[in-house]
């Protein structure tokens, strides 16, 4: 069974206590490509402060962003700053299709396997590769046998071949013919369990901020709806991720995935709109 677990992809759900690093992405993700995929520090340091993360935490993360390839110092107008390098071009386009369209498999769709082999040379990179496959929404059927919703091709095929780790994987289609009850086996391929209780987080943290802001107008608070929406959207983005999609029909009947969906959807309704509004922030900034 692929567990979840907290990795350098997966940030806490509560987006008061999200990394820097993660919330900065979002921000990029949100803002930046509006503006040629650019943002200034000085705009960065601004925008981090509305959630609560220093000048020298905002700096740090920066740096972290910069070494995996995502960001790229560039200075623009006198102003230091950095733009999306092609890889985190690419990492948030991946992102906008599975966080804000979510597609739910279907049985007749069937299924991905991903069958592998790494050397015991080479077990950073299996590591690696098990991480990855678990990232894109795998479970665990076998040993080196990992099965996905079919639909997740187009999203494996691009990851795999992006962090290298193609050579090492066959990707096939397949259908369940024999033996057992699907809805019964699933329960070993995937930590259900964990991702019920991550979906339960995400609900307790978010619906009283939903609360909030239908007694009151966010438009006439605009940083602080930012605040809001970019700590939600930064807890929530990793869930589609985890959550592999599977057929309604498999899912227990009290999965809270689809309460937490529906908040996400009020909370994207409610606040990013107004949130888009950054005329709080001195435009020069940008």
């Amino acid at each position: 069974m692929t567990t979840i677990q907290q990795t350098d992809d997966v940030w806490a759900v509560d987006g008061r206590s999200a990394q820097p690093r993660a919330l900065i992405v979002t921000v990029y993700g949100l803002y930046a490509r509006e503006t040629g995929g650019w943002l200034s520090v000085s705009a960065l340091i601004r925008l981090l402060a509305e959630l609560g993360v220093d000048e020298p935490a905002v700096r740090s993360a920066i740096s972290r962003l910069k070494r995996r390839g995502l960001l790229t110092p560039e200075r623009r107008d006198g102003l230091a700053g950095y733009a999306l390098s092609d890889a985190g071009r690419d990492v948030l386009h991946e992102g906008d299709e599975r966080i804000f369209h979510r597609p739910r498999a279907t049985l007749a769709d069937g299924w991905l396997l991903a069958v592998f082999s790494v050397p015991e040379s080479e077990r950073q990179r299996r590591h690696t590769l098990r991480s990855r496959l678990a990232w894109l929404g795998f479970g665990t059927a076998a040993p080196g046998v990992w099965v996905a919703p079919a639909h997740l091709y187009d999203t494996t095929r691009s990851a795999l071949e992006r962090h290298g780790l193609d050579h090492y994987v066959n990707l096939f289609r397949a259908d369940y013919l024999a033996f057992g009850d699907v809805s019964e086996l699933i329960g070993s391929w995937w930590d259900l369990a964990g991702l019920q209780d991550l979906y339960g987080e995400f609900v307790a943290a978010y619906r009283p901020v939903l609360a909030k802001w239908q007694r009151q107008s966010p438009s006439e608070r605009e940083a602080e709806a930012f605040a809001d929406w970019v700590r939600a959207l930064t807890a929530w983005r990793r869930l589609p991720y985890l959550d592999p999609g599977l057929p309604a029909e498999l899912l227990p009947p009290d999965w809270k995935g689809t309460a937490a969906a529906d908040l996400f959807t009020e909370l994207q309704q409610t606040l990013a709109g107004p949130a888009h509004d950054l005329s709080w922030l001195t435009a020069s900034w940008f």
